[in-house]
Parts: structure tokens; C-alpha cells; sequence
């Protein structure tokens, strides 16, 4: 078993630097365009030399932003004062918008309506002109 361990490190380096090539854009590449990187790191992956430079030379590589906080730091200092809806002014127009908009539409089923009435009692009326 441990003697196969040495070729699936290989391999996971391999396929982990191949994939984070294809995944990187192309404006953080650096030294040779991506699709020269993805060659180098297929031809030169056995001897681990095309995922290597890779890794230590192909992509541009950020500090951590916010001084070395955590995520979760940042998040703490950060965050927004949640609002309920019924106190939002974003959500009370758009409620608003809404109902006159389907105020509208009911208006026009009601006008629809009343039209189909009228025309089925005038449809009526013709067929049976004595009223019986």
C-alpha cells in the first residue's frame, strides 16, 4: 500500500495544479499565457516539474485582504443592521407598485367582464325579441 502512496501524491499534485490553472482567469497568469501553462503542467506532471512551476511561479498569488483577518473577523466588523420589512422603505414602495399594478388588472377584468355581460344579454335579447 505505501509503496503507491509516493505516485498518488504525484498524481493528486498533478490533477490539483491542472485544475486550478483551467479555474484561474486569464489576467492572473502569469509569465506565459494559460494555455502554455496547461501544456507544461500535462507534459512535465510525472516529474512534477509543470505543476511545481506552476504553483510556485504561473498564478499571481493575493495577501490576505483586511490585514490577516479571518472571514469571520471581517464579517463581525462589517455587517449590516437588518431591517424588518414592514420598517423598509425599499419593500413598502415596491408593495405599493405591486397593489396598483394588480388594482389595474382587476379594473380591466372587471371592464372585461361587464363587456361579455352586456354582449351575452344582447345576444339574448335578439334571439328571444318577445322577452319570454
Amino acid at each position: 500500500m505505501f509503496r503507491y502512496l509516493p505516485y498518488l501524491l504525484v498524481l493528486a499534485l498533478w490533477i490539483y495544479a491542472f485544475i486550478d490553472c483551467l479555474n484561474t482567469p486569464e489576467e492572473e497568469v502569469r509569465g506565459l499565457p494559460k494555455v502554455v501553462w496547461v501544456i507544461i503542467i500535462l507534459l512535465f506532471g510525472e516529474v512534477l516539474v509543470g505543476p511545481i512551476a506552476w504553483l510556485v511561479v504561473g498564478k499571481v498569488r493575493h495577501a490576505p485582504s483586511g490585514g490577516g483577518a479571518t472571514p469571520s473577523e471581517w464579517h463581525r466588523n462589517h455587517r449590516t443592521a437588518w431591517v424588518a420589512p414592514d420598517d423598509n422603505p425599499e419593500f413598502l414602495r415596491s408593495l405599493k407598485e405591486e397593489n396598483k399594478k394588480d388594482e389595474a388588472l382587476l379594473k380591466d377584468w372587471e371592464a372585461d367582464l361587464r363587456r361579455r355581460e352586456d354582449e351575452l344579454r344582447r345576444r339574448e335579447q335578439d334571439e328571444d325579441p318577445k322577452g319570454e
